[in-house]
Parts: C-alpha cells; structure tokens; sequence
C-alpha cells in the first residue's frame, strides 16, 4: 500500500492502525501517544491519500469512505497534528503538490468584488439558525479572548468586544466604519457601551438581514447602520475603524489595497484595529480542502505579508498582539456544541453537510494547537500620536466596561 510509505514516515508520536480497503491491517508506532484506529473504504484511497492527503482525507471521511474506528476524527487529526508539528518543515506532506498550490496563490486569492461576493455567500449564507447551533448568544464567529483556559463561550466572546473596545479608545459620538460586520453583534456592542455612531459593511446577506433586525430590535438603528457593501466601495471619513475575522478573506493580491483605504477613510487623528487569523511561519498556501469547501478564495497571512502592505499604506502600526491558543480554546467550544446540536444540524442540512463540519472544526482546532496558526490583533493609526504611550490604558477600560456591563445584570456567565 502507497500510504503505508507516507505513514511510515509521519508517525513518530503515539500509534496509527489503518485497516485497508482489502481488511488487512497496517499499525504505525512511535513513541508514546494517543492511539487511533481508521478503516478505508475504498481502494482508491489507497493511492489518493498518498498523492494528495491534505484534500483527499478530508473529502473521504465527508463520503464515509475513511472512518474512525478507535476515537473520533478529532483524534485522529490530532494525532495527524501532534507527528506534523514534531516533525518541523520536514513532514511527508510537504510534498510537490503542496509546492505548486503555493505557486498558485496568487490566482487562487484574486477575489474581485463580483468574486468576493460569491466566496463570502459559499460559507455565510448559511441560514441563521445553523450557526445558533454553536456559536454563542452574540453570534461572534471569531476567536474569543480567553483570561483563562477554562472561560466559557459567552464569557470569553464578551471579554473579546471589551478587549476590541478597549483598543479603540472610543468616545460618544464617534463613528466607527465596521469591515465584515457579521451579524451585528460588534456594532451593536460599540454603539450601546460607548455612544458611537457604527456603520457595519458585508458581503452577506443573511448576516445583513440578521444585523438589521438585531439593531431594530435593540432600538439602535438611529445610530447603527448596516449595508452589503464591499470594502473597496466605501466612502466617508471615520474616527475608528474596525475588521474582526473579516481580512482571511481578501486576498494577499487586495492587501494593499486594503489598507490603502483604511488609510484614506481613517481621520487624521483615528485608530484601526485588525483581527485575523495569521501564520506563525513564512507566507504558504491554504489548505486545499479548507478553500474548496469551507473558505473559496481565503487565505490566513505571515505578519510579514501584512506589515509589508501596511508600510506602503503609509500607516503606523501602534500596537500587536498575537493571540496563541485563543482560536483553540474558541473552536474546541464550537466543536463540542455542534456536536451536541449534530442531529438538529443534519435536520437542516444532511449527514454529508453534518461530516463536513466535524472535519472542519476538528481540523481548526489542531490547525491553532499544532500548526502554528494564531491571531494577530494589529492596530493602527495615521498618527503616532493618536494613542497613549502605553498599554496600560487597555486594562483599564477593559475593567470599566466590565464593571458597566455587571451594574446592568448584563456579564456574561
């Protein structure tokens, strides 16, 4: 079997058992480690997962042609995770293909207005009611902000809207451009905790239909206005801007047009704040099955990528911070409540759908355990002058808010 070659060489940590498409059993031993058991289902894999194994494994299991026989595919990517990162740049799946789909970047992320549009519809047009499956009550589809390990969801979702706050150094009656706005949940938080007047911009429109009836709701629509608008299409001036989990989708071919019009839409004396996903490594590629079936023409950047776009931006980046485990933590919660959820999941969707996202999910984790993924919250100005000259300030107004929050019966448990 072709695979046994790629295994043989992956696994030094803890012990893989493949049983093949044919019944015969092949174990993979290193040191110790978790134990996992898979079977395939169909011959082919036999030469697909050692060909291409980072589209191939994911594809399969979505089929039910590879499954898990001893644990569940968590473990098993885990285990997969845990030989990668032992491994360093010298791991089997760092392979001729992985090279040429690096090659081809460029291509894969031009991402047009008209294209844009539709990657963003591909994964957040999915109804409202399947991502209240698993997110918490804010809907914050973005990683948490976790003081400790052990923090709850909803807990560390509000701890992240005050960290972001706290960055932005708002006052009553600023206005705040917010790029991917999502369901509005940000905005809202901004305009309701500080005065700020919030215009929140997508490219969905479900998150679009959800944040206006969010804002009517909270009878905030005087000062927080949402549009399906693309970001290189807005107009105006701002005090702030913001762009939560919004940047893994622009492309490294629009960075610099992108932070050319943060710049040009920044008032002289404004603050930015950006949070994305990044790599702790040098540019690469996205995995292959991640942009095909979950993220079409995303992307998470080196720092390198970005602070070289920023530079000619003609921006000052005032303040980074990397958030490690954060998206870990974040995703292992979103994990274990769509799993709970999984039968309301495959009423909505189906069984296929309902695999997809188990892999998805897993996968997410382990990318931020063990690939070296991470956030990077960077925040700018066109102004060195336009924040304090230290952190200390960020704590405080975290604790402000907080205490605001609590006085209202409104902290988050």
């Amino acid at each position: 079997m072709l695979l046994a070659r790629l295994l043989e060489r992956l696994i030094r940590i803890g012990r893989l058992t493949v049983v093949d498409a044919d019944g015969r059993t092949h174990v993979f031993t290193g040191s110790g480690g978790p134990s996992v058991t898979i079977r395939l289902h169909d011959r082919a894999l036999h030469w697909k997962l050692f060909l291409r194994p980072e589209i191939c494994a994911g594809e399969a299991y979505m089929d039910g042609h590879l499954t898990v026989e001893d644990g569940s595919i968590y473990d098993f990517l885990d285990l997969v995770g845990r030989n990668i990162d032992a491994a360093g740049d010298d791991h089997p799946f760092d392979g001729v293909m992985r090279r040429f789909d690096i090659g081809l970047r460029r291509l894969q992320q031009f991402n047009p207005t008209g294209r844009a549009r539709r990657n963003v519809a591909h994964h957040y047009d999915l109804s409202e009611a399947f991502y209240r499956l698993f997110l918490d009550a804010d809907q914050q589809y973005s990683c948490a902000y976790f003081l400790s390990p052990e923090d709850g969801l909803d807990q560390a979702q509000a701890q992240k809207r005050r960290h972001i706050a706290a960055k932005l150094l708002l006052e009553p009656g600023m206005s705040v451009l917010d790029i991917g706005s999502g369901w509005g949940g940000l905005a809202l938080y901004l305009a309701e905790r500080t005065g700020a007047r919030v215009t929140g911009i997508t490219l969905s429109a479900e998150q679009l239909a959800a944040a206006e009836a969010r804002a009517r709701a909270a009878g905030l629509s005087d000062t927080v206005s949402f549009a399906l608008r693309d970001y290189r299409q807005q107009t105006g001036t701002f005090d702030r801007i913001v762009s939560v989990g919004m940047f893994e989708h622009v492309g490294v071919n629009h960075y610099e047009a992108f932070f050319r019009q943060v710049h040009d839409r920044l008032a002289e004396d404004g603050v930015a704040l950006l949070h994305t996903i990044g790599r702790v490594h040098v540019p690469g590629n996205t995995n292959p099955w991640i942009r095909k079936y979950i993220f079409p023409g995303g992307y998470s950047p080196a720092l390198s990528e970005v602070m070289t776009a920023v530079e000619r931006a003609g921006l000052w980046v005032t303040d980074i911070e990397i958030l490690r485990l954060h998206y870990a933590y974040t995703v292992r919660l979103w994990r274990q409540r769509f799993l709970a959820n999984r039968k309301v999941a495959a009423e909505l969707y189906d069984e296929r759908f309902c695999r997809m996202w188990e892999f998805y999910l897993a996968a997410a984790e382990i990318m931020f355990r063990y690939l070296r993924c991470a956030v990077f919250q960077i925040q700018l100005a066109r102004r060195q002058e336009a924040v304090p000259l230290t952190r200390d300030y960020i704590a405080e107004i975290e604790r402000a808010l907080a205490a605001e929050e609590e006085r209202r019966g409104e902290r988050a448990a």
